[in-house]
């Protein structure tokens, strides 16, 4: 009866053995200290939040660039529209040389009225992914963080409304030309003012961006030093596994041996 027992105490001593290998093959293979929950519950819950940590940084890192973009093609847009009331603005003071003939200024007029459509046009052609830009007032939100609330927004504006003046004067006259000196330069102080939002806006993004960029890093190599192996120990342990299975196939051995001489007395 003690042969017995110790036959199975030794049955199930190889059978962990082995179990631990097939563990420890595993883990060599994967290159992971923690393939599944059974190895470590507790690391495994905390690797899966980091591992959703990261896929939220990453998205909000495309996030940040998405914004990056849309502010570029607004101040893009922009910028045209300031080249365009600055030539407003020098056609302005030109109409206001006391040299000039009415037929002169309007033809001044005739310039100035095609860098009014310019503006328009610019104005309602100014999107990004079909969402327009300049031609009315709110906020584009992006998320920024791997969290609700870490927006940051742009701000859109009613480019035609705040350009009404410059888009209606006429210096076909000496009276009006030197209206339209003052409407041109609260046009340019308009436009600058906003191509200045957009640039300290693209900055915050950019910024945001470089965060997010440090933040994966961050989380990842956490996420490394609890789920990634160390081959050195994983070697050694196989290594020593190795040497505790071949022992306990010999004692297994020597146990059956045993047992069937003790049969054999019996028989």
């Amino acid at each position: 009866m003690l042969e017995i027992n110790s036959t199975k105490s030794n049955a199930s001593l190889l059978q962990q053995v082995q179990q631990k290998q097939n563990s420890l093959f595993e883990k060599l293979a994967s290159g992971k200290r923690v393939n599944s929950a059974a190895d470590d519950a507790a690391a495994q819950q905390i690797i899966d939040r980091l591992t959703s940590q990261t896929s939220g940084v990453r998205q909000a890192y495309n996030n940040a660039y998405d914004g990056v973009s849309l502010a570029q093609v607004a101040e893009g847009g922009l910028s045209g529209i300031s080249n365009d009331v600055n030539r407003i603005r020098e056609l302005s003071v030109q109409a206001g040389s006391g040299i000039l003939t009415d037929g002169d200024r309007k033809a001044l007029q005739k310039e100035v009225s095609q860098l009014q459509d310019n503006i328009k046009q610019t104005i309602e052609q100014t999107e990004f992914a079909g969402k327009p830009l300049l031609s009315g007032e709110g906020d584009v939100d992006f998320l920024v963080g791997a969290n609700a609330g870490q927006s940051i927004s742009v701000g859109t504006k009613d480019i035609a409304g705040g350009l009404s003046d410059v888009l209606n004067i006429d210096v076909s006259t000496a009276q009006g030309a030197a209206d339209a000196l003052e409407a041109a330069d609260n046009a340019v102080d308009y436009v600058g003012a906003a191509r200045a939002d957009l640039g300290a806006t693209q900055n915050q993004f950019e910024s945001a961006a470089r965060n997010l960029a440090n933040t994966e890093v961050n989380v990842q190599a956490a996420k490394s030093r609890l789920q990634d192996l160390d081959y050195a120990q994983g070697t050694a342990d196989k290594a020593a596994n190795d040497i505790l299975s071949q022992a306990s196939i010999a004692v297994q051995s020597q146990a059956n041996q045993q047992k069937g001489q003790v049969l054999a007395l019996l028989g």
